[in-house]
């Protein structure tokens, strides 16, 4: 039934699923639970601050309970987006005829809690309704195992199986510009229906609230744009925008949820902590720490695939946040005046608030006070949490990860100290020692901006693939590529912000690349260094594989010349295509000899100018490169030492 081939809306058809983008969502009150821990900082056994969070309250019928909070039409929309996400192969039809079967089941169980199929948790009820789906192996193949499974484990299968935006959805072919704003006239709830389904079946990892966002975005851009004299140029500008917003957030969802299921709770909430002392200075110590969370516990079920409760929670986080600007921030405001479904990303996105005015240095307490070790002995992560809170609201201008690695660094000085007889003599140059980690950062992203913004961005990305595959050969060309036109992507984003804005931009940016690639390497490992510096808490990745060198075990495979192949397109192809064809050419020969200096290179890259400058301007094209790039091969071999 579900998995019907073609057939989405986008193709054409038209379902009923609609999707609320004002519904008011009700405030619940939630019981409270402790902070789990994990390995960011050590575990004292007490727990990270033992600090009460966001759970869900227990009900009879939990679907009940979510179908009564976000009223029929969000919940349908919520719905639409779970199934969509999971089975990104079914039309929007066929999805429709799953999510009224659960909206049937809502009403149900509305009316009676106590029935047998309404005490199942939701995540349960979404996943036993897939696994009842006709011929769900024809379509999905192995996925169909997963059912097998019991739940947790069942969930974690599914989400396995998810693909970014997959080859097997083509590509998205908006309605003529007069047709869509004829839909969006007659039936608004439909053409939002279609959006959603369309943007979360090709974004799997989207969180419901984002999509919710974004069609309220994209709703906007119809009321304007369907009044303009241009209807088609106005909507490519606004979904261009649009698709670049879900493509940022998707990113930053996704490793969000990298963190919290690879480094654990401990982490996700160490990280979460610095973030939100550095946005919201003025609130205090407690207040931080329920926030934190409460974040950890709605981002648990967002990426989880939970999106009923992801949508629920989530509202009533920016409803608590929105009720409390006097205790967190004056930027709020703006926000919470927005209607329900854009206020998260408009808080999420805000800037951070003033620091408070003559705010005390935290030597005193931190670092000359003698009794340091007897707080720190007495409620180690108490203390850390807030050191962590105080030195972060103090200092908007760093990173988190350089926050953590400072944090890191104090706990690992104490844990030395307070063994020794003069623990504050030892201690007694703490700042010195934790400036350290500031100091290489601030370096480094001065030296990357200055070469960026005076050589440009050609240059900075050749240096990056030069330094990368110097680190990691056994990576493949076009992966090695694209990882440099990310890092580079980087630069040109962070390099053009205030000074005091760019160290922040670079390293959670970079942290995010990098995660990605050592995600990628769990299953197909690169080198043995490349895996230590994966194995390093979050927050020193970055450093690690800054400070990498050469892999001096890489043993290069034999002399391919067809690895350089010079032809007519080094003349004859579009600009970027060329210059594409040349980076491969540097990396490939990189590979050749990983620990070539910057003057073999140079001697080479000459060459190759030469030859190109000479051969593009010859009567025969393919004869010249053919003798010229023989030519250049021996000689390259000779500057390089290696033999024929």
């Amino acid at each position: 039934m579900c998995p019907e081939k073609g057939g989405g809306p986008e193709e054409g058809s038209r379902g009923k699923v609609p999707v609320s983008l004002s519904s008011a969502v009700a405030l619940r009150v939630k019981k409270m639970k402790a902070i789990q821990t994990d390995s960011e900082f050590k575990n004292s056994g007490a727990g990270w601050g033992e600090v009460p969070g966001v759970t869900a309250e227990d009900h009879k019928s939990q679907i009940a309970h979510r179908y009564n909070d976000l009223k029929e039409e969000t919940f349908k929309g919520v719905a639409m987006i779970t199934f969509a996400q999971y089975l990104q192969k079914c039309s929007y039809d066929g999805l429709s005829k799953l999510v009224k079967d659960i909206v049937d089941l809502a009403h149900k169980c509305v009316a009676n809690e106590d029935a047998p199929e309404c005490t199942k948790p939701l995540p349960t009820i979404f996943l036993d309704r897939i696994c009842q789906v006709d011929q769900l192996r024809d379509s999905y193949g192995d996925m169909a195992d997963c059912c097998g499974k019991a739940d947790p484990e069942r969930n974690q299968c599914f989400l396995s199986f998810r693909v970014h935006h997959p080859d097997f959805i083509p590509p998205y072919q908006r309605p003529a510009a007069d047709v869509i704003c004829t839909q969006y006239q007659d039936n608004r709830v439909a053409l939002l229906g279609d959006f959603v389904y369309t943007v979360a079946r090709r974004n799997p990892f989207l969180h419901a609230p984002a999509i919710l966002g974004l069609a309220a975005e994209y709703e906007k851009a119809l009321k304007t744009c369907c009044s303009e004299s241009d209807i088609g140029a106005c909507l490519d500008d606004k979904a261009s925008a649009i698709k670049e917003r879900a493509k940022l957030i998707g990113v930053q969802q996704q490793h969000g949820c990298r963190i919290l299921e690879k480094y654990g709770e401990r982490t996700f909430q160490a990280n979460k902590l610095a973030r939100f002392s550095q946005k919201y200075p003025k609130a205090q110590f407690e207040e931080i720490i329920q926030l934190v969370q409460k974040v950890k516990g709605v981002y648990k079920e967002c990426c989880e695939g939970d999106m009923i409760e992801c949508v629920d929670d989530w509202s009533e986080l920016v409803n608590s946040l929105c009720s409390k600007q006097d205790v967190f921030s004056s930027k709020l405001k703006p926000c919470c005046e927005k209607p329900a479904v854009e206020r998260t990303s408009c808080i999420v996105e805000a800037d951070f608030d003033e620091k408070p005015d003559n705010l005390p240095s935290l030597v005193e307490k931190y670092i000359q006070d003698k009794e340091v070790c007897k707080s720190y002995e007495a409620g180690h992560d108490a203390f850390l949490s807030e050191f962590v809170y105080e030195y972060s609201r103090r200092h908007p201008e760093l990173a988190t990860t350089v926050i953590l690695r400072v944090a890191k660094g104090y706990e690992t000085l104490l844990d030395k100290c307070c063994k020794t007889d003069n623990p504050a003599e030892c201690y007694g140059h703490a700042e010195e020692e934790l400036n350290k980690h500031i100091k290489e950062t601030q370096e480094l992203v001065k030296t990357n901006c200055d070469l960026f913004n005076t050589h440009g961005e050609a240059d900075f990305l050749k240096g990056i693939l030069v330094r990368y595959t110097k680190k990691m050969p056994q990576v493949s060309t076009d992966t090695l590529l694209e990882i440099g036109k990310k890092m580079t992507a980087v630069g040109a984003k962070c390099c053009s912000l205030p000074e005091e804005k760019r160290l922040a931009c670079s390293e959670h940016y970079l942290s995010i690349v990098i995660e990605k690639m050592c995600k990628k390497q769990e299953s197909t490992p690169i080198n043995d260094q490349v895996t230590q510096c994966c194995n390093e808490f979050y927050s020193y990745k970055r450093p690690c594989f800054t400070a990498m060198g050469v892999d001096t075990k890489y043993v290069p495979p034999p002399f391919d010349p067809m690895m350089f192949n010079f032809d007519d397109k080094l003349c004859s192809a579009p600009p970027a295509e060329r210059e594409e064809g040349q980076l491969k050419l540097l990396i490939n020969l990189i590979k050749r000899k990983p620990q070539m200096t910057e003057d073999q290179i140079k001697a080479i890259a000459g060459g190759f100018t030469a030859m190109v400058e000479k051969c593009c301007k010859a009567a025969d094209v393919d004869t010249c490169l053919g003798e010229e790039g023989a030519a250049l091969i021996v000689q390259s071999r000779a500057t390089l030492g290696i033999d024929a």
